[in-house]
């Protein structure tokens, strides 16, 4: 029961519902570094973040309702690294984050973490955002509309098994269209962690397991820990079998290697400590063949 406790307390206990309807899917918050680029044009950057920021939190991105505690909490975290006043062109990078609530907690699991290093665009102070799917000839709007899918059917895929196979295959058709806009990070022939290939390998009919992972993960164990601590260890455990399953069928993508990156701190939270000894030592070896690199935080799962 003390463990018990102790795990309950990792993942803070108690959260609060919201009663009222919106349609709005992303609660993002925008932010923008300037360091690179000095203090000079920082009124076009910040009415581009602002813009950003209205964008993606008032566009309804699908046709499902969601109430104010439902939202996809999210970070765009951008860096200009260049920035030309004379035709609006931006350089820069992001690193995006978003979170899941954990039910019956206050605690937030990370749902998706990344770095896209080739995030650039063209953006006036002038201009309107608007999204027209049938027509996209905008590098930033096909950016924003691309996290934006990427976010939302990731969270769907944890709600309920292959959940978000709609908006994630809009996603696709965004990636699509996008390899005409000349930038780079759309094409299959770039790097292997830019956008085309960590969709493509996400939604590759060999990597099922790993979205089925998501679900028994967040839904089956997360979810049920306050309530059915055994069970939801077993289903956690089930998981990271999940997790080996797609390792197996696809042992050069990066998609299995980023979720272990991002869920580290938690999966050993989860696990060191943890009564049952052979369950700890499967998951350590999953991990471990997953990602040796990080092999000393994950020897912390095997201690007691």
């Amino acid at each position: 029961m003390r463990y018990i406790s102790a795990i309950l307390a990792i993942l803070a206990i108690s959260a609060t519902m919201a009663l009222h309807t919106i349609a709005q899917e992303l609660n993002a918050k925008v932010t923008i570094n300037t360091a690179q680029i000095g203090n000079t044009n920082t009124e076009a950057c910040e009415i581009f973040r602002q813009k950003m920021q209205d964008f993606l939190n008032t566009k309804q991105w699908t046709t499902i309702k969601y109430s104010e505690v439902e939202r996809i909490d999210c970070t765009f975290g951008i860096t200009i690294s260049k920035f030309s006043a004379q035709d609006g062109t931006y350089e820069c990078s992001l690193l995006l984050n978003s979170s899941r609530p954990v039910w019956g907690t206050s605690y937030a699991t990370t749902l998706y973490s990344t770095r896209d290093a080739h995030f650039n665009f063209k953006f006036d102070q002038a201009d309107q955002l608007e999204y027209n799917p049938d027509n996209l000839d905008n590098q930033l709007m096909a950016l924003i509309a691309y996290y934006a899918h990427m976010l939302i059917g990731l969270d769907m895929d944890t709600f309920a098994p292959l959940g978000g196979t709609a908006v994630l295959q809009t996603a696709e058709d965004i990636v699509s269209k996008a390899q005409n806009l000349g930038y780079s990070g759309w094409s299959a022939f770039n790097e292997s962690n830019n956008r085309f290939a960590l969709l493509n390998d996400y939604m590759d009919g060999s990597m099922e397991p790993m979205r089925r992972m998501n679900y028994v993960y967040h839904r089956n164990g997360l979810d049920q820990l306050c309530d059915s601590t055994e069970q939801a260890y077993t289903a956690l455990v089930e998981s990271m079998e999940l997790l080996d399953q797609a390792r197996r069928a696809r042992a050069m993508t990066n998609v299995i290697q980023l979720f272990t990156e991002y869920k580290k701190e938690e999966l050993v939270n989860l696990f060191s400590g943890h009564k049952d000894k052979q369950q700890c030592q499967r998951v350590y070896d999953i991990l471990f063949a997953i990602n040796p690199s990080q092999n000393p935080s994950w020897e912390k799962i095997k201690k007691p």
